[in-house]
């Protein structure tokens, strides 16, 4: 991947370069040609109202098409906050289902003092990521022997994801709900796939670990706070499900393939900025406008020396063989991301 990019910005590199070369090689040329030849300079005061039009035309379209674009890409955010908006909405209601069951009397006896107090302040996240060697709590932790028949990395699942941060290490009394999640949780989550816990322990694994779980020591109230809430996550696919580990198990999978996801897409493309396309015209825009007719139109007002109007010149031409040598490849890359 990195000799990849290499190889790519290598590519941007070279027309920059060429471009360069080339402006500074016309300025070079038209001024040695305006010393040889006296006229020179009164021919090119004569083409400087044509080149302004020219110039400013190219502007023009440039900037119509970056208005338009604009109000396009307004409209896409608007449509990707109104998305992310409502699925925030269904994070809260997963993570209020998890409160409950988190907190609930269905896990093993001392299974919460063993992980809350003899390993407090570890997280799901140092355990999954024992490997790197940050945390050696999370070693203790896997090399150790309990009977607790493994629920316990469920329990620790459970408490990452009523967290709003990676660096959390206590989970509060009231757990919260922001008005959007950070993307640094977010991204945690989506990494350790947080949520398949749910269909591994109560779907895949069920006839193993349903001795260690008891559902039916969820309270009856909790139990039917849980369907109110999965049908407000999603009426439609959880219509007609009662409280039960199958009920579970598609809860857990439905968070863990849909809402998780789509949390993480479009909080991504609400913080996008301008594309590159975008920035690439803008600045073609800028030089076009400048070079192209700012400065003509100062040799023109204020009898500006000819070397005004040679460097304009030179810009704009140079700035054309940069947009013929690099548009194609712009596009190609705007279309492939």
């Amino acid at each position: 991947m990195k000799k990849k990019s290499l190889v790519q910005d290598v590519y941007a590199v070279i027309p920059l370069v060429f471009s360069g070369v080339l402006c500074i090689a016309l300025i070079f040329l038209l001024k040695q040609k305006e010393t040889a030849a006296p006229g020179f300079a009164a021919q090119l005061s004569d083409l400087a109202t044509l080149f302004i039009g020219i110039s400013g035309f190219t502007a023009a379209l440039i900037m119509v098409y970056l208005a338009n674009a604009t109000m396009r890409l307004k409209s896409v955010k608007d449509a990707a906050i109104d998305n992310l908006t409502g699925i925030t909405q269904k994070m809260h209601h997963f993570r209020n289902i998890i409160d409950i069951l988190y907190r609930s009397k269905m896990w093993l006896p001392e299974l919460k003092d063993y992980i809350d107090e003899e390993f407090e302040g570890l997280t799901f996240f140092e355990v999954k990521e024992f490997y790197k060697g940050k945390s050696k709590l999370a070693i203790e932790f896997l090399q150790e022997s309990n009977s607790f028949e493994d629920t316990e990395n469920l329990y620790l699942e459970m408490k990452s994801l009523l967290m709003t941060s990676p660096r959390d290490k206590r989970i509060p009394e009231s757990i919260t709900y922001p008005t959007s999640y950070s993307k640094d949780i977010v991204s945690k989550w989506l990494e350790h796939k947080c949520g398949s816990g749910l269909w591994y322990y109560f779907g895949y694994k069920f006839g193993i670990f349903k001795e260690a779980l008891d559902l039916e020591a969820v309270f009856e109230r909790h139990q039917e706070k849980i369907m109110l809430l999965a049908n407000s996550i999603d009426s439609e696919h959880f219509e007609d499900s009662s409280f039960n580990e199958v009920f579970l198990s598609r809860l857990g999978e439905y968070m863990n393939k849909e809402v998780v996801p789509k949390l993480f897409q479009f909080q991504d493309n609400v913080g996008k900025g301008l594309p590159p396309m975008m920035r690439y015209l803008y600045a073609i825009f800028v030089s076009m406008a400048f070079f192209g007719v700012l400065l003509p139109l100062f040799f023109l007002l204020f009898s500006l020396p000819a070397i005004i109007l040679i460097i304009s010149f030179s810009f704009v031409v140079s700035t054309i063989f940069f947009i013929s040598t690099t548009f194609y490849q712009f596009l190609h890359r705007e279309v492939s991301s």
